[in-house]
């Protein structure tokens, strides 16, 4: 186990909220931490940030910023960049690791120039025609695929489609309010996430977590955050080969990223039993019903250490 102490006479400023889609569950995350850390008797404030975060973050002067801010501009490398430029510890990945990580595109040419399995995909930028975008997506990929912001968190803009005609009001729909979309290959096979603690040659993996969504398609942020609605297996029920495998890429996919304290990477399991990377959180929920604190559970790693675990992420 390791050595905490050092962080108890640390001022901890609790970053969270900001104007993200992911706002709402970023504020149940900072918030739970914030509890988390005040019971454990630290010096700890709680900001929601707001355009003035700046001035704000000076004005409380922490010795460490603990950001839980999901989407952009937290998890983006803004707000790490800030921090940097103030001079401010912080936690979790620097600003190159966080860029990569909210890029599904990014990730993805990493993962395969490193011949980690992910899904096949197609990608144009500058294409914006929804009817054009749609053919060429259909021409390489065929249906089922799945459409998908570039940069977007919790499922958001995330649709599984079946048929020609759906997938044009979906890419419409979804250029309209995201701009840069890509299309995944669809894989048909049992969901599953890796979180990972640690930075560099240090990063292990937690239990693999399975999550079969009830009455939902698949797991969407509605599964996500609504309490009933999803299933959580720990382990996985996957083959052991699969499992030591996936382990393996998901640590591999922390250190590639250069992610630093903790992550969470995203999987499917194919029906043959292989394993294929979706995309990397490099600010995994905290919340009640998150998938990071659940997976930290089983390996016996209770929530207020977890916070611990973040914390110190700062400094190393």
């Amino acid at each position: 186990m390791k050595d905490f102490e050092f962080l108890k006479s640390l001022k901890v400023l609790v970053l969270y909220g900001g104007w993200s889609k992911e706002r709402e569950v970023s504020i149940r995350s900072g918030q739970k931490v914030l509890n988390s850390l005040k019971l454990m008797g630290f010096n700890a404030i709680g900001l929601d940030m707001q355009k003035d975060y700046y001035e704000r973050i000076k004005e409380i002067s922490p010795d460490v910023v603990l950001i839980m801010l999901h989407g952009k501009p937290g998890e983006d490398g803004t707000i790490q960049g800030a921090l940097e430029l103030m001079g401010i510890p912080y936690t979790g990945s620097r600003v190159l690791a966080s860029a990569i990580g909210i890029n599904k595109i990014a990730t993805k040419r990493l993962l395969i120039e490193q011949g980690i399995p992910t899904p096949d995909y197609y990608y144009d930028p500058f294409e914006k025609n929804f009817k054009t975008l749609s053919k060429k997506a259909l021409e390489k990929l065929g249906l089922p695929l799945v459409v998908k912001p570039v940069d977007e968190g919790s499922s958001i803009g995330v649709h599984i489609v079946k048929d020609k005609e759906t997938l044009e009001a979906v890419v419409e729909e979804d250029l309209k309010e995201f701009g840069d979309i890509y299309f995944e290959k669809f894989i048909e096979g049992k969901s599953v996430t890796v979180g990972i603690l640690g930075t560099g040659k240090d990063s292990f993996a937690l239990p693999i977590l399975e999550l079969r969504p009830k009455g939902r398609e698949f797991y969407d942020y509605k599964a996500k955050y609504t309490k009933g609605l999803t299933e959580f297996i720990i382990p996985a029920q996957i083959p052991d080969g699969t499992y030591k495998k996936l382990e393996e890429d998901s640590v591999l996919t922390h250190q590639l990223i250069g992610c630093r304290g903790f992550s969470r990477v995203d999987a499917v399991v194919s029906n043959d039993a292989t394993g294929y990377i979706l995309e990397i959180n490099t600010i995994p929920g905290m919340t009640e019903l998150s998938d990071l604190p659940a997976e930290a559970a089983h390996m016996g790693i209770d929530y207020n250490t977890l916070v611990l675990y973040i914390l110190s992420s700062a400094f190393e």
